[in-house]
């Protein structure tokens, strides 16, 4: 089998993985936020609630941008920082470390910018 032709997926699945973690938990604490109240720092000065809620809203709208490849480079790069933010505020521990090999993942989208599949590339530039 000829692997060479599959490299152009890459992006794609890889945009996806993140996508579907990031829209995953973004649902999730939009629907039940008491469930994840557990991980907001005790230091945070206001209710915890409001924060996993607009976790919750940043997680689904910048996850459904690049899941579309609306503004992927952008959505990416704060989704890479947003995970690395969460790992950092974590700890050191097995989530912890699994969430920074995500943020390093996101990252590689940001690098790798839109691809083929994305809507950034199918615009048409003005000007």
């Amino acid at each position: 089998m000829n692997f060479e032709k599959l490299q152009t997926y890459a992006p794609i699945v890889l945009r996806y993985a993140i996508c579907f973690v990031i829209l995953w938990f973004g649902i999730n604490q939009l629907i039940n936020p008491n469930y994840f109240l557990g991980y907001v720092p005790s230091w945070v000065p206001f209710p915890a609630n409001l924060l996993v809620m607009g976790n919750g809203i940043f997680e689904v709208v910048f996850g459904g941008l690049l899941l579309m490849g609306l503004f992927t480079r952008f959505s990416a790069f704060l989704i890479s920082i947003h995970i690395l933010i969460i790992a950092i505020g974590l700890g050191y521990n097995d989530i912890a470390i699994r969430d920074v090999g995500l943020a390093l993942a996101a990252f590689s989208v940001f690098l790798n910018g839109k691809d083929k599949w994305c809507f950034d590339s199918r615009r048409v530039k003005s000007g």
